[in-house]
């Protein structure tokens, strides 16, 4: 009979297991693949790939001309770009979404690698292998008597070596630059990720065109197109105004320009400090926190018009530029409040006139009067055809002062009534008895002012990306082992130590052999008798 006392005892109980919380799963592995080194080469592909629309379209805030021109040679293709931000990349939902993400995974990359490297530069060099006649590279050399391991130590460390001393073995390790190098590289990646953050949250830029002897200041209403960042308010731009005195430009005899140089007023709203400046293309004017570049040149004409009641106007229209080298320039000079009645001092919305064509610095002497010959103006001329209707103006809808609104002519509210060509100090009568005079030209500048508070940053950080750069493509690492057999008096050697020596590649290494055998060599030299012996009389 078994009594309670001898049954065996059960086995306790398992603890059931908990199962792992699917959302924490999940964020775990979401993490760990945004982290890899796989997902961050990808995210910079994919970032040099989202900058090409960039480079390859016109943007805003670098010459919204041009984006107002591709807007008129793509009506249809050019909307479309422009929902997606084409024309503002570098600003974009998207282009921001996936440098964030490329930031992020560098960070998550970067700092478990940092911290593993500076445990192995902290960590002294393995000991030997026991079997160092496996290793890519070994030798055998015999040292004449008793072999001394400081002494192989000292050859490596003068080399540059980092030596570890073990009894009779002797470890070193080099190229710890390669490590050093990524890390320097990707580290700088982010620190051009952070400029480009700064830039976008504290920088701004607003682009202007300034006709000779006009004035601008610097606020946000008065410039033709203005970007500031969320963190930058109005009243944060630097007050200052600018006034374009001169602007030289000057070409080669094949049309192709020389220089580029403006003159300008600088002065405060309040019209203290005032003084004048000169910068040019690759000299901006800087204004305390602020740049001024120069983007841009043209011709603005300056045209009179005598409407039929004897009300004379004067207006000075820049003509932006087709794209030629030679400054061929179009645009429209608008009279939206001419003929109006002095009778009734009413205006008729149906007789306003606008004069479109085009400006030439170099006529050619004959027709077709399409483009110049030269950007100089050693021929000036404009072509110009008159239209007289509405305009368009009073609707509300808004459109580019740079042309007319075509919808007004295919419904045929603007009709064309003539057209001619006129040099400087010519007078066109037109059909209803009001002139056109072509009093001459003024110069005009674009410019765009910016602060952007990450340039710096992003400078420095290109630069160490450089060097490090250079180190890890420069950068190998290798390891060699010594050891040292003392002599033994039944060998066949004699007194007679034997060397051991072993080198490993830890990665690709072409030259690895050829350092190798240069090293055993240095050691083998540094053991002779006579060479010791030189060096205790010296």
């Amino acid at each position: 009979m078994t009594t309670v006392e001898d049954r065996p005892a059960s086995p306790p109980a398992e603890a059931p297991r908990r199962r792992p919380n699917p959302l924490l799963a999940l964020l775990r592995n979401s993490w760990r693949q945004l982290t890899s080194m796989r997902t961050a080469l990808i995210l910079l592909f994919l970032l040099a790939v989202a900058a090409i629309p960039g480079s390859v379209l016109p943007q805003r805030g670098v010459n919204p001309e041009n984006v107002d021109r591709y807007f008129v040679e793509h009506p249809d293709l050019a909307p479309q770009l422009d929902r997606i931000g084409a024309f503002e990349v570098f600003g974009s939902v998207w282009f921001s979404a996936i440098y964030l993400l490329l930031f992020t995974s560098l960070v998550g990359c970067i700092l478990p690698r940092m911290r593993d490297h500076v445990r192995a530069l902290r960590a002294r060099p393995p000991a030997a292998p026991k079997r160092m006649d496996r290793l890519p590279q070994h030798t055998v050399l015999e040292a004449p008597g008793a072999a001394d391991p400081q002494a192989i130590a000292a050859v490596l460390r003068r080399r540059r070596w980092r030596v570890q001393v073990r009894g009779n073995e002797v470890s070193a390790e080099k190229g710890y630059l390669k490590e050093t190098g990524n890390l320097l590289f990707h580290t700088s990646l982010v620190a051009v990720l952070i400029g480009v953050a700064l830039g976008s949250w504290y920088g701004w830029h607003g682009n202007r065109l300034l006709v000779a002897d006009e004035a601008f200041c610097n606020t946000r209403q008065q410039y033709a197109e203005a970007k500031l960042g969320p963190r930058v308010d109005s009243a944060d731009l630097p007050p200052f105004c600018l006034t374009l005195d001169n602007f030289d430009a000057r070409f080669l005899p094949s049309g192709q320009p020389e220089s580029y140089r403006a003159t300008v007023t600088v002065d405060r709203p309040d019209g203290s400090d005032r003084r004048t400046a000169d910068f040019s293309v690759n000299s901006p004017l800087r204004l305390g926190s602020a740049n001024v570049y120069l983007l841009g040149h043209g011709y603005a004409p300056i045209l009179k018009y005598t409407d039929r009641y004897g009300r004379s106007q004067t207006s000075t229209v820049p003509f932006l530029t087709s794209g030629d080298a030679n400054l061929t320039s179009e645009g429209v000079a608008a009279f939206p409040d001419a003929n109006v009645d002095p009778a009734t001092g009413r205006r008729d919305a149906n007789q306003q006139v606008a004069f479109e064509g085009l400006y030439l610095p170099t006529a050619p002497d004959t027709a077709p009067f399409v483009s110049s010959r030269f950007p100089e103006e050693r021929n000036p001329a404009v072509v110009l055809a008159a239209y007289r209707g509405n305009l368009g103006l009073d609707a509300g809808i808004p459109g580019s002062v740079y042309q007319l609104d075509r919808r007004q002519v295919t419904n045929g509210k603007l009709k064309q009534v003539g057209d001619r060509k006129l040099a400087p100090g010519e007078t066109w009568t037109l059909d209803d008895g009001s002139k056109l005079e072509f009093l001459g030209t003024k110069r005009y500048v674009t410019l765009s002012v910016r602060h952007d508070p990450g340039e710096e940053l992003m400078l420095g950080a290109c630069v160490v990306l450089l060097v490090g750069l250079m180190g890890s493509l420069f950068g190998r690492r290798r390891r060699v082992w010594f050891r040292v057999t003392p002599p033994d008096s039944g060998s066949p050697t004699g007194g007679s130590s034997l060397v051991s020596a072993g080198g490993l590649p830890r990665t690709e290494h072409p030259g690895f052999a050829e350092e190798f055998a240069s090293l055993v060599a240095a050691v083998r030299d540094d053991g002779r008798p006579d060479r010791r012996a030189r060096e205790g009389v010296e």
